[in-house]
């Protein structure tokens, strides 16, 4: 089991993908991650972008429901006007994804086994120096982790992850 469905003690998910969606506005996203803070709730991470109406954002934020109860998080957000929908998407019912860039030491003797990890991962090399490689890879979660722990004995230089995004999986009966 990956830290993203780790369970509590009480075997409830420890970590719940949040949905928000809100109206395109200015400050709207201070006043969520300033809900967040005053609370104390933690966010683990967090990814917004305008959705195909310009009127609204997609705010995703994974919570730590251990810093607070689910329920709490969900009311507060629920109370903030700009807010126009909430949903906590399960992570079997969903589909999650993330953006990872990271510069790895790729000495000549070395390439062939990252590219070799690059094939497998279906990764892209962005960039290449003279003694360094830029490669991005997008998908879940758990794999960008995987792609990650291989890459680690290069020599990570420098990481970036966006922030995971989800939207509920599609129903396959009519």
């Amino acid at each position: 089991m990956n830290d993203d469905t780790a369970m509590t003690t009480a075997g409830a998910r420890r970590f719940h993908t949040l949905v928000v969606l809100v109206e395109n506005k200015p400050g709207v996203l201070t006043r969520v991650a300033g809900l967040f803070a005053r609370r104390g709730f933690n966010i683990d991470s967090l990814a917004v972008a305008r959705t195909d109406d310009p009127r609204f954002s997609r705010i995703t934020i994974m919570v730590d429901a251990e810093s607070a109860p689910l329920e709490q998080v969900v009311k507060q957000l629920d109370k903030l006007i700009n807010v126009v929908e909430i949903r906590d998407l399960d992570p079997s019912e969903s589909v999650e994804r993330e953006l990872m860039m990271v510069i790895v030491e790729g000495q000549p003797q070395e390439r062939g086994e990252i590219m070799d990890l690059v094939r497998i991962f279906e990764a892209r090399v962005l960039n290449v120096g003279v003694d360094k490689m830029m490669l991005s890879l997008s998908g879940a979660p758990s794999r960008l982790d995987d792609f990650e722990d291989l890459l680690r004995p290069y020599g990570i230089v420098e990481l970036q992850r966006s922030g995971r995004i989800a939207l509920p999986r599609l129903s396959k009966t009519s």
